[in-house]
């Protein structure tokens, strides 16, 4: 279970985040959406603690996350993924090598140096990779992908991290409509497969009812709605998004995401 309790994010006078308190049980897919600075990327930023909270805080399966320091906080960040609008990818390495980077927290620094990794990592990535199909470019560098590509091996490189849950700031904010699709059911496979809870900011209000079983609506850093797509009112929306309402609500997914079974994955084994 992930509780934040009063989370609070300020910069100077302004806070990004304000006092928000919510709690999201495990296996959950939450869409967090609102208009553009409404505080979603510092919220999440904060749950991984690459954002340092001002007030309140984050527990996690009874621990105190905003106390964690050193290996600890490391671990953590392994434990909670990121996958970020701009991919986060070394163009100039592997496809292979990126995802391998997700194993960081627990391999000793000089094999990561010397990409000596373990042959039990590789085929962790090999695996993740194929759940995507994306084994084929494995020796591809990154910076030839697609951005559609490029994004998948960002939640390849995700899932290895074997995360309780993964954070996703905005992350088809570049894509043309059919990577959208293939990216946002990517996330939906990992949380519906592997009971992985996914947090996922978007700015698509269609693409937030269609994917998500839950939705964190915020204002000028304040929470301000908290339930189920169907509670999403299309005046509650035009409230949320004020001038933007027209912009997100015109955008359809046209499509239906659908659950292909997939292998289990997380050992050498599944390779």
């Amino acid at each position: 279970m992930l509780v934040v309790e009063g989370l609070t994010c300020r910069f100077g006078t302004k806070a990004a985040v304000d006092n928000a308190s919510f709690s999201i049980a495990p296996g959950g897919f939450v869409g967090v959406i609102g208009r553009s600075g409404a505080g979603k990327s510092t919220l999440l930023r904060m749950i991984n603690r690459l954002a340092e909270p001002s007030e309140g805080r984050i527990l996690f399966e009874g621990q105190d996350v905003t106390a964690l320091r050193g290996r600890d906080l490391r671990q953590w960040r392994a434990r909670s993924a990121m996958i970020f609008q701009q991919f986060n990818l070394v163009g100039r390495l592997d496809v292979l090598t990126n995802v391998l980077m997700g194993r960081l927290a627990t391999v000793p620094t000089w094999r990561s140096l010397a990409q000596l990794w373990p042959d039990e990592d590789k085929a962790i990535a090999m695996s993740a990779l194929e759940q995507f199909d994306m084994a084929s470019i494995a020796a591809q560098r990154a910076d030839q992908l697609s951005g559609g590509q490029q994004q998948r091996v960002a939640i390849a490189r995700a899932l290895v991290q074997q995360p309780a849950m993964i954070l996703a700031d905005e992350p088809i904010a570049s894509l043309d409509p059919r990577n959208t699709r293939i990216v946002m059911d990517a996330l939906l496979r990992i949380n519906k497969h592997f009971g992985i809870t996914v947090i996922c900011n978007l700015h698509s209000l269609d693409l937030a009812r269609t994917y998500c079983d839950r939705l964190i609506g915020m204002a000028s850093g304040r929470i301000v709605f908290d339930g189920a797509p169907a509670m999403l009112t299309d005046q509650i929306a035009r409230e949320l998004y004020d001038l933007e309402a027209d912009e997100v609500m015109d955008v359809a997914p046209g499509h239906v995401p659908t659950h292909s079974p997939i292998p289990a994955f997380g050992t050498a084994a599944a390779a």
